[in-house]
């Protein structure tokens, strides 16, 4: 199983996208957009799912006053926007191009709907998807509620390790090579940039860590 961030190991594109399907590949194209596009916004009619041929593409929300809150970062292969199949008129968050060449498969929900009552395994995997988030979201808040901040930090880590990470054969470390920024990992974690700062500086510290924009190394204990 991947982290709480983040959906399964498996590559969905090329399990669900409609080209896969003789009677939809005719009619089926792909969406082009450069980083910082907004593919849609909160509020938007809710009439599409998606999937990530290739780049990255940031999932989130606006905060009362106006702060970004970060929900996840998807990468190639992995599914958005699937609340639509479940009849969510609406989009409750955006979603927003990370890459220059972020390609995306759209897939009506009428077209979706179709393909899971013509393919019981099909469905089977949409509903397992939709589930195996609604999981990680409850294991998200139960971390954001019941756990302090740096014990927050420090599971985030490990399980950023399962996603980006490699040992380093020569000291035994954790490199984790990432997409985020600081403030996506501290919206991720539910603490402020400057919070987040002063806890790596301390980690680093104690010699238990060393990070840099991209990459965190995790000392072998």
């Amino acid at each position: 199983m991947k982290s709480i961030w983040f959906f399964d190991d498996v590559d969905l594109f090329k399990i669900l996208c409609p080209h896969k399907f003789k009677s939809y590949k005719s009619n089926h194209d792909f969406n082009a957009y450069k980083k910082k596009d907004y593919i849609y916004f909160e509020e938007d009619t809710a009439n599409k799912v998606y999937l990530i041929e290739k780049g990255k593409v940031k999932i989130g929300y606006f905060s009362e006053s106006g702060e970004e809150v970060v929900k996840a970062i998807l990468s190639k292969g992995e599914l958005f926007g699937e609340t639509a199949i479940l009849g969510n008129f609406n989009r409750q968050e955006f979603a927003q191009s990370l890459d220059d060449k972020t390609s995306i498969c759209p897939i009506g929900v009428d077209t979706m709907h179709s393909l899971m009552r013509e393919s019981q395994t099909f469905s089977l995997k949409i509903y397992k998807i939709i589930g195996f988030k609604f999981k990680k979201l409850e294991r998200r808040l139960q971390l954001l509620l019941f756990k302090d901040t740096k014990t927050r930090l420090l599971e985030f880590l490990d399980e950023l390790y399962l996603d980006y990470g490699y040992n380093c054969e020569k000291t035994g470390d954790k490199i984790i090579q990432h997409p985020y920024t600081q403030k996506d990992i501290a919206s991720l974690i539910g603490t402020s940039r400057p919070t987040l700062n002063i806890l790596l500086n301390e980690l680093q510290c104690e010699n238990k860590l060393e990070f840099s924009r991209k990459e965190i190394k995790i000392r072998k204990k």
